[in-house]
């Protein structure tokens, strides 16, 4: 008969929550693992992904656990955002009522799936006791000089009516949320210099041995350093001097244009200039250009877009007047807004000159010694080689040629060699209304100014109506807005915009360690104990977000010493989990293949569903989700139900020691003995060294085969069934937690099996 596995699994929940048996506390005395999951945001219900990231989890915290270490294992919920504003207009309810109904619901959930976290620590992001410390983090960041508001040109997305940081644009140029185009908008906003930490952010990726060689490499070329020599250029008949940057310093003698972003200052002051009919061209031109998503500007083997000003600047080498030009692919907010066109050795300066008619010179020859026909050359030659038509640097090798003519530039006070970062300072400023408001005032007499400290938090209204067009409901509140300055007790403007939610994720796990903290974000001494996280896991569509906020708040947070100075990384090992397939397609609701956790949990147990995910797929790969393969999963665990239940008399009468190999002399027994110390020895190396849970349980199904198979003729048979049967339990508890507790249970143990040290 099937085993009841609904009644079985609610008991042991029960047991397990009234005995405290997963609550931890900060122990030196003992050696701590901190395995997190990163948290859910609150979105109305799980799905097999969120079953999936939780069961990888849960598998390593109940390993750590049985290892006898001190295991921190908890969640929480990254509760702001603006699905929750989108679902209040559609639904006609409260983001707040929205989000806790959700929040609720979901706790459920996880709960009926017998995850073994400490739910005293639960954290959630909405509440005035964690938002109150993303404004005093706010603050102390803005005393240390990190964070600062400036008009710029940033990235919108009209359907969420707010603005984007560059990481939150993505694909073809879309909102990482909607994927809606993004396009650009001059705003007043404010930005945390992350850039500061640019280099550091860089340095440390060396140091993060346990994190997936792809992800590191996603950093790295996000972050984008690069070493070249920032230098001028004169604008023939104005007092203007153009700033640009170039790691290929070598290739100064090729320029034939100079290529400026439609944003770039020096445009209107073109326009301006020449005014009239060419002015206005300029102007247009500029306009057309800046409405475009920076990837299609980019995009390679897309036709190039320019206009000539009628501008030109010279050449600080030969004093060469070259034409400047407005092109599309070029981007404020990389570099300076301006680069010199060296059309003979860059693949776009190449198609854009050989668009526009303008002249290319090769300054390069090849590695053979054969020199590129400016007039014919079919492509741009980038590869190294010798310098030529290069006045005293003719004949130089690339690399030696780059660095004396950076040594010339600096000998003649042309320009310096600099360090540059493809990564600008984080945008954090949205026009919506769930989430951290920002903690400013504006005073016309006293200008900007802080909100104080013992002020904290400013709190958000929840007794608000949603605009059905969307926008910030907050700007149309005065009584919540309209306050008093802090200097001069005159009038005053509260800031309407709220933090990004990434601020929220950036700094949750340090919060976990010392959730009911009152008087700090959280408690330094039992942050030190805990962190850095020992296991990570979550989706790597976060590479370039939250984890490198995370990264750049942990160096800022010890710097302003409320994490140990040397602590400069969160999260020591990475597991980027691989997604749920469906149909041939991502497990998503909008496309509509969901598939319910509580329709599996409710038809085969949480067990079954935990068993099925960890065993269908390795965990770093995509699953194809297979109501086969559950059905499967389910078999398995009813055999393990009756390999006990067939021989409970002589497993419970058979004594717990284990017998030496040497000493025993049946054939058959030994190889039992056998098979059940490799099996052990195996899903051990699979789960600590190799992170392959699903063939730790190819392994145990092989066992429980021949446990099955296996006839026991004495007490000595039956003594090493039951050590083969006990190991089976203890190791199957990682991915079928209930039901291994109850058949531990039926054989007389008195512990629970979720706390017994590993074999």
């Amino acid at each position: 008969m099937p085993y009841d596995f609904s009644a079985i699994e609610s008991k042991w929940q029960k047991k397990w929550t009234d005995s405290h048996i997963f609550e931890v506390e900060a122990d030196p005395s003992k050696e701590k693992y901190y395995c997190l999951e990163m948290f859910p945001y609150p979105s109305g219900a799980l799905h097999m992904g969120h079953l999936r990231n939780y069961s990888i989890g849960d598998l390593m915290a109940r390993f750590q656990r049985m290892q006898g270490k001190n295991v921190l294992y908890t969640i929480g919920f990254d509760s702001f955002g603006m699905p929750a504003e989108n679902a209040a207009i559609q639904h006609h309810t409260a983001p707040s009522k929205w989000t806790w109904d959700n929040i609720e619901h979901m706790t459920n959930q996880l709960k009926s799936a017998g995850y073994s976290y400490d739910w005293r620590r639960r954290t959630v992001t909405c509440t005035e006791e964690y938002y109150k410390w993303n404004q005093w983090l706010f603050l102390q960041f803005y005393k240390k000089g990190l964070v600062y508001r400036k008009h710029a040109p940033v990235n919108w997305c009209d359907k969420c009516q707010t603005v984007l940081a560059n990481e939150q644009v993505v694909g073809e140029g879309v909102c990482w949320r909607c994927g809606t185009p993004v396009t650009k908008k001059n705003l007043d906003q404010w930005f945390i210099r992350i850039t500061n930490y640019a280099q550091e952010l860089v340095d440390c990726l060396d140091q993060l041995k346990g994190w997936p060689e792809r992800v590191v490499t996603m950093q790295r070329n996000w972050i984008g350093r690069s070493e070249g020599v920032h230098f001028n250029m004169d604008v023939d008949g104005m007092d203007l001097k153009i700033e640009a940057f170039t790691t290929r310093i070598d290739t100064i003698f090729g320029v034939t244009f100079v290529a400026l972003a439609a944003e770039h200052p020096f445009v209107e002051m073109f326009a301006e200039k020449v005014g009239g009919e060419k002015g206005r061209e300029i102007r247009e031109f500029a306009k057309k250009m800046s409405s475009r998503s920076a990837i299609e500007r980019t995009a390679v083997g897309v036709d190039k877009q320019g206009l000539n000003t009628g501008f030109c600047a010279i050449n600080p080498v030969n004093g060469k007047k070259v034409p400047i030009w407005i092109a599309d692919y070029i981007l404020m907010d990389y570099g300076t807004g301006a680069i010199m066109g060296v059309p003979a050795h860059d693949e776009r300066d190449f198609a854009f000159a050989r668009k526009y008619g303008i002249k290319i010179i090769p300054v390069v020859k090849n590695a053979d010694g054969t020199t590129p026909d400016g007039d014919t050359m079919p492509a741009a030659t980038v590869a190294d080689g010798f310098a030529c038509n290069s006045e005293q640097f003719d004949g130089l090798p690339t690399s030696e040629t780059i660095t004396k003519v950076a040594e010339w530039f600096e000998q003649k006070g042309w320009g310096k060699r600099e360090v540059q970062f493809r990564l600008r300072d984080w945008l954090i400023s949205r026009q919506r209304y769930w989430g951290t408001p920002i903690p400013m005032v504006y005073c016309d007499k006293c200008g900007i100014v802080p909100v104080p400290e013992d002020q904290l938090p400013v709190k958000l209204p929840l007794d608000i109506e949603m605009p059905k067009n969307g926008g910030n409901p907050l700007t149309l509140r005065p009584d919540w807005y309209e306050t008093k300055c802090p200097i001069c007790g005159g009038p005053a403007r509260r800031e309407t915009d709220t933090m990004d939610t990434f601020v929220d994720s950036s700094w949750y796990f340090d919060r976990y360690t010392s959730p009911d903290s009152k008087d700090v974000p959280f408690d330094m001494e039992k942050a030190k104990y805990w962190m850095t996280v020992d296991q990570y896991i979550g989706g790597i569509e976060h590479a370039c977000l939250h984890l490198i906020y995370a990264r750049f708040f942990t160096k800022v947070l010890a710097d302003l010493g409320l994490l140990p100075k040397d602590m400069r990384e969160p999260f020591d090992r990475l597991l980027t989990q691989g997604m749920v397939i469906k149909d041939g397609c991502k497990m998503s609701k909008s496309i509509g293949n969901v598939v319910d956790p509580d329709e599996i949990i409710k038809k085969y147990g949480a067990d079954t569903a935990r068993l099925f995910i960890l065993f269908a797929a390795p965990p770093d790969k995509d699953l194809d989700w297979s109501e086969r393969g559950v059905e499967g999963a389910y078999r398995f665990l009813c055999r393990v139900w009756r390999l006990v239940e067939q021989n409970l008399d002589g497993l419970k009468a058979a004594p717990r020691a284990h017998l030496a190999m040497k000493d025993l002399r049946d054939h058959e027994v030994r190889a039992i003995k056998r098979i059940t110390h490799s099996t052990l020895d195996r899903v051990t190396k699979d789960i600590r060294d190799e992170r392959q849970f699903n063939t730790a349980v190819a392994r145990l199904m092989e066992l429980a085969n021949a446990l099955i198979a296996f006839q026991p003729k004495d007490e000595t048979g039956w003594q090493v069934m039951r050590e083969g049967v006990e190991t089976l339990l203890c190791c199957l508890s990682l991915f079928a937690p209930h039901i291994t507790e109850e058949l531990w249970h039926q054989l007389g143990n008195e512990t629970f099996l979720s706390t017994e040290r590993w074999f």
